[in-house]
């Protein structure tokens, strides 16, 4: 799986893309979040609070309840604000 980082959330974690094995029990964006914010460091700060990221799965916007798997891109970004 591939993932992709933007704005704080790539300052967050430190970086702006790695490619991860899927971890096992991950079956949606939420549940790769927790697994993700469990690493610790900078990725339990960038996913502590999941109402201030948004996601994107191979590049359509998804909810935490959308299905992710190996071969997925799956893309982690603050919201976007107009005006």
């Amino acid at each position: 799986m591939k993932l992709l980082y933007f704005a704080w959330v790539r300052e967050k974690v430190g970086r702006s893309e790695e490619t991860i094995d899927v971890p096992q029990g991950a079956n949606t964006v939420g549940d790769l979040a927790l697994w993700l914010k469990s690493r610790g460091g900078g990725y339990a700060e960038a996913f502590a609070d999941m109402k201030r990221v948004r996601a994107a799965v191979n590049q359509e916007h998804a909810d935490l309840l959308a299905p992710v798997g190996a071969r997925d891109e799956v893309a982690f970004f603050p919201p976007v604000t107009g005006g």
